[in-house]
């Protein structure tokens, strides 16, 4: 298996909500929502430290204003192949659900009102 080179990768620029720094990590189309928050976890940004999580399990992508699944590839967003993506992360424990109407109020927690994404 040959080597990869940029143009068949996703560069993610992922943006830190709390301190607003961020960091470029690549990645395959074939890797998850969940790969690119474990990955990001395991090479966590030194800039980034003062905001570390304790888990990657409780990392959530958010990509055009909506949460990314955890199972969603980065192929089934059509990301560009060589060209740098902005994604936000932040710490959330729960995800709303998709297409959840009239369900807001289910599971609310005391964070679900910490963070604004503009």
């Amino acid at each position: 298996m040959g080597s990869m080179n940029k143009s068949d990768r996703v560069t993610l620029r992922i943006i830190h909500p709390m301190n607003g720094n961020n960091k470029e990590f690549n990645f395959v189309p074939e890797d998850t929502a969940s790969d690119v928050s474990q990955y990001v976890f395991d090479n966590w940004p030194e800039d980034w430290e003062n905001n570390r999580v304790r888990s990657a399990h409780i990392l959530r992508l958010i990509y055009q204003g909506r949460f990314i699944h955890g199972n969603v590839s980065l192929g089934a967003l059509q990301l560009p192949l060589g060209k740098t993506t902005a994604m936000h992360i932040m710490a959330r424990e729960t995800l709303p659900e998709p297409n959840s109407q009239g369900q807001r109020n289910r599971g609310k927690t005391e964070e679900s009102n910490c963070c604004v994404i503009l």
